[in-house]
């Protein structure tokens, strides 16, 4: 067998035209056949070897029957039904030779993506707890929206990920952009919907006048895009950082955003802050009312002036006691109206199981219960009237007649008949 570097060198020295054939083989140290050998032949030379067989041979048959009945069959299973006693790791390759020409593939289409059409959404979390106060620590969920045309990176932390906190998170981020796309592209988020839909989901896509797509179980490839940028998160972002709240963590990332919106994209031949605008300029603008996103409840407010808003007891005016009291919360605040009217306001803890107390609430539960106790103290002393009715009625109902002179009455008194 000749070597690559001898076809090479024969080949040279020929189509210069100064050697003759016998002076090549002497320079490079071949015979003269290998010359006309490698002369006669136009690609490198290559080794090939000649197929010996396998033992997997006697058994290809048995095989081939397995996977025609059942094609997704696993290797071992099929190795245990034919016999099989020789290496597993070369049964499951010659397996999966065999199991394309049973197997109907599943193309996948290339992708393409315009201007303004879609947005992929995910939810990306920290490998690290961040302190949220009140001695707890936790990994909250952070909102990570993609255009997919622009390449262009939105993200926010979000204290859940509830329906509301969702639906508030993109809508943050959308009005951010003062753009929306045709498209909002979830996962099976349970808090936008499993197969379907949840109400307020459809409500807020409804109101945007855009679609949220669900894509199906095992589908990554259709927003491939957004996931990949978990791992850009957590090598480029989170390396080196530390936080101390929730919020510290949120102004770390918009300051960081810019950044990584900045960098090369080779397959856009641009960078996402470039190519952003021509992709918002595709979009629809914000719609004149905003969507429903908040957290929202009717409650009776009990004797104890508080109301429970995502775990946390938040706390009320007490004059408020006994009336139907509405609780709202965004991700920033806890709001409870009255009639229209504010009667509290707390900012949104991100810590669980928390009671959050207004001492000005504290104080005018303090003077109520004095007023309280002072009404109660002047309460009077009210005595029951009895009506005493006449025995008269009864003597003219029986004809009693009881006109007579007791001093000239014998013992025995007549009565009237």
């Amino acid at each position: 067998m000749i070597k690559l570097d001898d076809w090479a060198e024969i080949r040279h020295l020929h189509l210069t035209g100064k050697h003759s054939k016998r002076e090549i083989a002497r320079l490079v140290g071949v015979s003269r056949g290998t010359v006309d050998r490698a002369l006669a032949v136009d690609r490198s030379p290559t080794y090939q070897r000649e197929p010996t067989g396998s033992s997997f041979d006697a058994f290809a048959s048995q095989v081939r029957v397995l996977l025609a009945a059942t094609p997704m069959m696993p290797a071992a299973t099929a190795a245990e039904r034919v016999g099989w006693s020789g290496s597993p790791s070369l049964f499951r390759s010659k397996v999966a030779r065999l199991r394309p020409e049973y197997v109907v593939p599943d193309p996948a289409d290339r992708l393409v993506h315009p201007p303004g059409f879609q947005i992929q959404c995910d939810l990306w979390f920290p490998h690290e707890d961040l302190p949220m106060g009140h001695d707890q620590a936790a990994a909250p969920p952070v909102l990570v929206m993609t255009s997919t045309f622009s390449g262009f990176i939105q993200a926010r932390m979000l204290p859940s990920r509830t329906t509301p906190d969702l639906l508030g998170g993109m809508w943050s981020l959308l009005r951010e952009a003062e753009a929306v796309p045709a498209r909002l592209t979830w996962d099976n988020e349970s808090g936008i919907g499993r197969g379907k839909l949840t109400e307020p989901a459809a409500a807020f896509a409804g109101t945007l006048g855009t679609q949220i797509k669900l894509l199906k179980a095992r589908d990554p490839e259709s927003k491939g895009m957004v996931e990949r940028m978990n791992r850009f998160f957590r090598s480029r972002f989170m390396s080196g950082r530390t936080f101390t709240s929730p919020d510290d963590f949120n102004e770390q990332l918009a300051a960081w955003l810019p950044l990584a919106n900045n960098r090369l994209s080779r397959s856009r031949r641009g960078r996402p802050n470039d190519l952003i605008s021509r992709d918002r300029a595709a979009m629809r603008g914000l719609p004149p009312m905003a969507p429903e996103v908040m957290f929202r409840n009717s409650i009776r407010l009990p004797r104890d002036y508080y109301v429970r808003a995502f775990s946390n007891d938040y706390s009320v005016d007490p004059a408020m006691i006994g009336r139907v009291v509405d609780v709202s919360a965004s991700l920033d605040t806890i709001s409870v109206h009255h009639d229209g009217v504010l009667i509290a306001a707390h900012c949104r803890k991100w810590a669980r199981h928390l009671t959050v107390t207004d001492p000005a609430h504290v104080a005018r539960a303090a003077e109520l219960r004095t007023q309280f106790q002072a009404q109660r103290a002047r309460r009077p002393v009210i005595t029951a009237v009895v009506e005493t009715a006449s025995l008269a009625r009864y003597d003219d109902l029986f004809r009693v007649d009881i006109d007579v002179d007791l001093e000239t009455a014998p013992d025995n008194l007549a009565v009237a008949s």
